[in-house]
């Protein structure tokens, strides 16, 4: 039995190969659920998707160590950047009765909520989870993480958000925030604290001190809480080496005809997010071919667009009625043509607002289980920590001078794979065409570049599995 079909059969609550080979799944498209009430409507949504997702959203991993900023919590505001602050505000909270309040001052200087001395932690095989809101990240600069020991003389620092004036952003104005770090994403180190060449960290234990550290854009104050920092199990308890999803955006027939036979090879599965509109017109993919890449190869076919014009245009330029219904369409155009994945990928990576102030991750949410973005500023976790943003690294190319993201930040030493294979995370990878010679845009991958990226993967032992497939295992 090879590592693939072992890992198919003992892990997923049983999933099982079927067809000879055909990884068929266990979700079967769902009636839609009852309308909702018009309170709890969605952007003014009511009329139920006539296929609802089956709810297999990953379960809340119970915390092993808690600080949740009720009373008597100990930690204090402080920093060069902070201008007021309130340890016990009662305002806005998701847990018990209270947060931490925090307002910058507009300088651009670090603001804190910290604690030091501490009885030791230790963070061997678990990761930080954050719960936060940023009233409004106009001008919020970044966000970083420390843990440390001796008063914060040696820490490991987590930059885990910059934000972006105009790109779609993990944090976003008025929200409460749930991000993980894992010890694959660790950015720097201080002290007698270090990371090899390979990005381990010289220690993951005997923590005494944490710092959750804001940082406005110089232009304006920041008010920010916080609600929760804990420690929890990281990926590492179910996949020790880490994981791998390969996706493809824009069903491109390169991934049929190029992609899938390299796959195939070493035994790997991909998810391909498809354009409903595009399928079997020009240079893309037929039908049958995502058939036959589904039962014979084991691949998932999730959605990306039903219109054309919609992929173009993204998502945040409709009014959430359109949305909804170009959702509604390309769920029903899967089902319909036999791909029953309920996963789906933003086209440009826009989750934003629609046209009408509706969070398009919401909309995403009454038609699929999890939608992708193409933000990496922290790789994602297993499970993840907002299924409805999960997390990618895009633009993998094995050309030169193109842009995008090189080949070798993923397969030199202390990339990506490293990190994965020692520390633990569940790497998801967005590519687009492959070509069979020199990539000329950032959006596409060479035969040799992704016959490589394979190897790399089989060479350290990194499972590869398909969205659907990691989903599974919190069903």
């Amino acid at each position: 039995m090879s590592r693939r079909a072992a890992l198919l059969m003992g892990g997923a609550g049983g999933v099982a190969m079927a067809g000879g080979g055909a990884w068929l799944g266990s979700v079967a498209a769902q009636p839609a659920a009852a309308p909702a009430a018009a309170e709890g409507a969605i952007g003014g949504l009511t009329t139920p998707p006539p296929y609802a997702p089956s709810g297999r959203r990953p379960k809340n991993r119970r915390a092993t160590w808690s600080q949740q900023f009720q009373a008597s919590h100990g930690w204090s505001a402080g920093g060069g950047g902070t201008a007021s602050a309130e340890a016990n505000d009662k305002t806005q909270f998701v847990r018990g009765t209270q947060s931490v309040r925090v307002t910058t001052n507009g300088t651009g200087k670090q603001s804190y909520v910290r604690k030091t001395g501490m009885p030791a932690l230790n963070a061997t095989g678990k990761m930080i989870r954050l719960l936060f809101r940023v009233d409004d990240v106009s001008n919020l600069a970044k966000m970083v993480f420390y843990l440390g020991s001796g008063g914060l003389k040696n820490y490991f620092a987590w930059t885990f958000h910059v934000h972006s004036k105009t790109a779609a952003n993990y944090v976003q104005s008025g929200e409460w925030v749930t991000v993980h770090l894992q010890w694959a994403d660790v950015n720097s180190a201080a002290g007698t604290y270090a990371l090899s060449a390979a990005g381990k960290p010289s220690t993951t234990t005997g923590f005494t001190d944490m710092s959750f550290a804001v940082y406005d854009n110089a232009g304006g104050q920041v008010t920010y809480r916080l609600q929760a920092v804990e420690l929890i199990p990281d990926t590492t308890d179910v996949f020790p080496n880490g994981v791998v999803s390969i996706t493809f955006d824009d069903s491109h027939r390169s991934i049929h005809d190029l992609a899938r036979p390299i796959m195939d090879s070493f035994g790997f599965p991909g998810t391909v997010y498809n354009i409903a509109d595009a399928i079997g017109t020009g240079s893309f993919l037929t039908v049958d071919q995502m058939r036959s890449m589904q039962n014979f190869s084991g691949w998932e076919m999730a959605g990306h667009s039903y219109a054309n014009a919609v992929h173009t245009a993204s998502y945040p330029k409709l009014t959430a009625e359109e949305a909804d219904e170009d959702f509604r369409k390309l769920r029903e155009w899967l089902v319909s043509n036999g791909f029953t994945s309920e996963h789906f990928a933003y086209p440009h990576g826009a989750f934003q607002k629609t046209s009408d102030g509706v969070p398009v991750d919401l909309i995403a949410s009454r038609h699929f289980t999890t939608a992708r973005s193409i933000i990496s500023e922290t790789i994602e976790s297993f499970a993840p920590a907002n299924p409805y943003r999960l997390k990618s690294l895009t633009g993998i190319t094995d050309g030169t001078g193109i842009g995008g993201t090189a080949l070798s930040k993923l397969t030199g030493e202390g990339g990506k794979l490293d990190r994965c294979a020692d520390s633990g995370d569940w790497l998801i990878l967005c590519l687009h065409k492959i070509v069979d010679g020199t990539p000329k845009t950032s959006t596409e991958i060479g035969t040799a570049g992704l016959t490589t990226l394979m190897q790399e993967l089989e060479d350290r032992d990194i499972p590869v599995v398909t969205v659907e497939e990691a989903m599974a295992y919190y069903k």
